[in-house]
């Protein structure tokens, strides 16, 4: 007779997470990026401005902020020796400044940025935006500290409980569309005919100046994970319309020059720079909802594809099932998060049969942003 085995909680969460992604039809994709070093050499990008490295102007007005901490890395031990590598490092962002998610490094930078760098009365200013998550969060929290009114759109599959919160921090909330691309069509023609400020997180033909100031809020949070590891060989990032993934590849870059394979990972349903680097243009991507709502979007910024283009090594899609699994295997280790903010986890733990292909061994340190907290 075969003796029980008697697995401890971790090793049964990390099972079942590795059963529901190999039970999945549409098991981890991933692909080479083949203009990397290069960049997408096309139209549309060509006026567009590469993410910004210029993390020092963004800490300096970071501390005139009483509630901008430096955000902590975790060592994930116990992951790695899970995943049979030597370390896992994790910029946890999902309290950062109090709002959940590294998003408030973005808008609340740009209004800070206008109200103090340039001086601007913000009391007769109204931003408006779309949102399927965080970045409203920072928009509406930006606006109210400065003394600016703040306007969010959101589409039908937004749950009412983040809305309740986009209210709390004074954003008059304005539900348009069935999709994030519906709502932020919305808020375009609010803008237009308001005269208010529109305030996106991604870049479009006539629109880069608001998204390139905002992601280089991002930067702030590599800068801060410069002083707190040391360099890793492998970086996995989460991207949606790419805004964070651009920012902190760059940034990558700039600190730690070719060394890290960086891998985008994007769900299966919400291909937006998996596609756009495939077809080797800007291209719209298509497929059904994703339960990663905050990577949920088939359009990609062309400021974050160009840099990605240029940055990023490869290009990955994950399941849904396999979403879920990398946010499970976060709460199993104290880490409770999304499928959105743990997706650059989830594409770690779906890329056993990729590991040769990844060069990921036991030599390699991989660098994770746990990029929002849990649902309230």
């Amino acid at each position: 007779m075969t003796p029980a085995v008697n697995y401890s909680p971790l090793e049964v969460v990390y099972v079942l997470a590795l059963q529901m992604a190999l039970r999945s039809a549409e098991g981890m994709k991933i692909s080479h990026n083949p203009h990397r070093s290069i960049g997408l050499n096309v139209d549309i990008l060509r006026d567009m401005p590469a993410p910004s490295t210029d993390a020092a102007q963004v800490q300096a007005l970071l501390t005139r902020c009483p509630s901008a901490a430096v955000t902590p890395l975790v060592e994930a031990t116990d992951m790695a020796t899970d995943l049979g590598l030597a370390k896992i490092s994790i910029k946890d962002e999902r309290n950062r400044m109090g709002l959940g998610s590294f998003k408030a490094l973005g808008a609340s930078y740009v209004i800070a940025y206008s109200a103090v760098v340039q001086s601007q009365d913000q009391s007769q200013k109204t931003y408006v935006t779309a949102s399927a998550g965080n970045h409203g969060l920072s928009v509406a929290a930006g606006a109210k500290a400065f003394g600016a009114a703040s306007v969010v759109f959101i589409c039908d599959t937004v749950p009412e409980a983040f809305a309740t919160r986009l209210a709390a921090q004074g954003a008059q909330v304005m539900r348009a569309g069935k999709t994030y691309e519906q709502s932020m069509a919305a808020a375009q023609a609010a803008a237009e005919g308001n005269g208010w400020s529109l305030l996106s997180d991604s870049s479009w033909p006539g629109y880069s100046e608001p998204s390139h100031r905002l992601m280089e809020g991002y930067t702030a949070l590599m800068a801060e994970a410069d002083t707190q590891m040391q360099t890793p060989s492998h970086i996995f990032l989460q991207a949606g319309v790419g805004g964070l993934a651009a920012a902190a590849a760059a940034m990558a870059r700039k600190l730690w020059r070719q060394e890290p394979a960086i891998v985008v990972v994007e769900p299966h349903n919400a291909p937006a720079l998996h596609d756009c680097i495939q077809a080797g243009d800007f291209v719209t991507a298509t497929g059904p909802d994703s339960a990663m709502g905050r990577l949920d979007c088939k359009e990609a910024s062309l400021i974050a594809l160009k840099g990605l283009s240029y940055d990023a090594d490869f290009f990955a899609l994950i399941s849904e099932e396999e979403g879920q699994a990398g946010a499970d295997y976060a709460a199993s280790h104290g880490m409770e998060s999304t499928a959105s903010g743990a997706a650059g986890l989830a594409g770690l733990l779906a890329s056993q049969k990729h590991r040769d292909a990844l060069n990921l061994d036991s030599n390699a340190h991989v660098m994770l942003i746990m990029s929002e907290g849990p649902e309230e």
